[in-house]
């Protein structure tokens, strides 16, 4: 989710879950190490829990950027396994780590040396064109297994393989196959992990199947693209109240999120359309939405303040005048 999560989206999401736990987009070590840490590190007290993910393969970088993530308040250190892209590849880090478990292994245990809060993996079932082979389960499995031993306790898994040549990033979201019962089958023979899955879940009730066989589940994509999906969640799997109640009342809320990272930053403001961009799912699906995005991505309006944006989003949509 890289560019895709970042802390104005997680305030956005926020608005509809309270209880559902958010991920940063990846973060790389270098970027942590040699990099502006504010701009990668700082979120809005409203977001928690917050989990940050980290890109690397260095177990003393991870370590170190672990420990920053702990002292900035996040939730849960998150390791990348998973990514197949050939940029991260050249990195050393991402799905093309799952052929070295013992590093991997090494890599949580220093993180779980350093820090005092969970330390978490994200994978895929496998890599490369196994999903078919006799090999490709038990290479899940002994992945899992090697990793657990370094302590960490809960894995979030990707049910596709990640094909690391001939494919794009998007095509390897969507082409390997779907093969939920090997993660289904990981719930079996480690019992005492946490097992989420991950990939083509889109619904609550596809994540009401899903909790029959693992222990979490992660919406990444359709979360983003149809925020809205997310607005019965606390309710459902929380036993809890919602967030907002409303669409509009949501937006009147970035609107307000707009103005202060305007306000508040002079020297750098935050512009609106930075943030809009984020909420374009919003009312996917309502009478009129495409005349409303319209509106909130037309550049000519990136001077006008944002309640004068959202007024004249709502009148093109033809809504009531928020």
């Amino acid at each position: 989710m890289m560019d895709w999560t970042d802390r104005h989206c997680r305030y956005f999401h926020r608005l509809i879950t309270k209880n559902a736990l958010l991920y940063t987009e990846m973060v790389t070590t270098g970027a942590l190490l040699h990099g502006d840490v504010p701009r990668h590190l700082d979120f809005s007290p409203e977001e928690p829990p917050v989990a940050l993910q980290l890109g690397g393969s260095e177990p003393e970088d991870l370590a170190k950027c672990a420990k920053l993530g702990e002292q900035w308040g996040y939730s849960e250190i998150n390791v990348n396994c998973g990514c197949p892209s050939e940029r991260v590849q050249r990195g050393a880090f991402g799905a093309c780590l799952m052929r070295e478990a013992d590093l991997v292994r090494d890599c949580v245990k220093a993180m779980v040396d350093a820090v005092g809060i969970p330390v978490t993996v994200k994978h895929r079932i496998g890599i490369d064109h196994t999903e078919d082979t006799p090999e490709s389960y038990p290479f899940l499995r002994d992945f899992v297994g090697t990793v657990a031993e370094g302590g960490c306790r809960v894995f979030i898994v990707h049910a596709r393989n990640a094909w690391l040549k001939g494919l794009s990033p998007k095509e390897n979201r969507e082409r390997p196959p779907l093969r939920y019962e090997l993660v289904h089958r990981l719930k079996g023979d480690f019992p005492d992990l946490t097992i989420c899955i991950n990939g083509g879940i889109t619904t609550s009730a596809d994540i009401t199947e899903q909790l029959q066989h693992v222990d979490g589940v992660m919406v990444g994509r359709e979360a983003y693209h149809n925020p809205w999906t997310m607005a019965d969640w606390d309710a459902t799997f929380f036993a809890a109240s919602g967030a907002m109640n409303t669409r509009t009342e949501v937006e009147k809320h970035m609107i307000s999120y707009m103005e202060s990272l305007q306000n508040t930053s002079k020297d750098r403001p935050t512009h609106w359309h930075a943030v809009a961009r984020h909420m374009m799912g919003l009312y996917n699906g309502q009478p009129g939405a495409r005349k409303w995005r319209q509106v909130w991505s037309d550049h000519r309006l990136k001077t006008e303040p944002p309640a004068k944006v959202m007024q004249l989003a709502h009148q093109a949509a033809a809504w009531e005048t928020p």
